[in-house]
């Protein structure tokens, strides 16, 4: 879909970083963890290209009118990092953008007798939140979230309140373990718990880490990759990356905007 959203709040959750909630149509109440919109910032020629976000969250408000169905809002997780994500961090409530969503295949999620295992690396806690509250009831969900600084550690109290075990990293030891999430998670791996699932999202080296632990030891995984997307839709090529379909040298390439951004890990190259 294609629809204009009023933003409902915008607030700077750490340094640089930025939650912002949007209403949607009903329609936009059948996404899926792990899907994204693109977002068009203004309506003029600079910046030319849609910014792409990941779902973070999807829920429902009150309307103002009397005996309205309750309304249905949406919110992305992004950091600012160019003229963009800068232009959107100066917005506030009552502001307008126009977006087109939801977009992409998300996450398929573990049987209720398999304990979650969530991965995040800065805003690649996006998709995994919204995950988290569909599967939380179901069975144990465990989070490790890493970043270079505590600055980088994103809404883990959020997760914390949904009943998400949660473990954190940083590179310099200011927030949890020192060191990187991948070595956490792999000295949890690790317990009673026979069957696993890994979700992930992040940095590409976070996610070739993961790759190679769940192939180690036998986990299945999906893993949701970042991109630099100009259509969202598969149109214009530029979001590709190597598949395994015809093997290590004749690589499948994919979309990540429309055969992803969610993908067994099994079906991509890390080399």
């Amino acid at each position: 879909m294609q629809f204009k959203t009023m933003v409902i709040s915008n607030a700077e959750v750490s340094p640089g970083y930025f939650r912002m909630r949007l209403t949607a149509p009903q329609e936009f109440a059948q996404a899926k963890p792990g899907q994204f919109v693109m977002v068009r910032v203004r309506d003029a020629v600079d910046p030319l290209l849609r910014r792409p976000f990941g779902i973070f969250d999807l829920g429902t408000f009150e309307s103002e009118y009397p005996g309205a169905w309750p309304q249905i809002y949406f919110e992305i997780l992004y950091r600012v990092v160019g003229k963009g994500t800068a232009m959107l961090s100066t917005l506030h409530h009552g502001d307008h953008l126009d977006i087109l969503g939801p977009l992409g295949t998300g996450f398929t999620p573990a049987g209720p007798d398999t304990e979650t295992i969530l991965v995040g690396g800065g805003v690649g806690l996006a998709p995994l939140y919204y995950l988290a509250k569909e599967v939380v009831k179901s069975g144990r969900i465990r989070l490790f979230v890493g970043g270079k600084t505590q600055e980088d550690i994103l809404c883990i109290t959020e997760f914390e309140r949904l009943g998400v075990e949660t473990y954190v990293a940083t590179d310099d030891g200011t927030l949890g373990a020192s060191g990187l999430v991948t070595e956490v998670m792999e000295r949890h791996l690790k317990g009673d718990v026979p069957s696993k699932a890994i979700f992930a999202c992040g940095p590409m080296p976070m996610l070739k880490a993961v790759a190679e632990i769940a192939r180690r030891e036998a986990i299945p995984c999906q893993v949701s990759l970042e991109a630099y997307m100009a259509c969202g839709m598969g149109a214009c090529l530029g979001c590709v990356v190597k598949g395994r379909d015809h093997g290590e040298h004749t690589p499948d390439y994919r979309c990540v905007c429309k055969d992803g951004p969610v993908f067994d890990f099994q079906e991509l190259q890390w080399v």
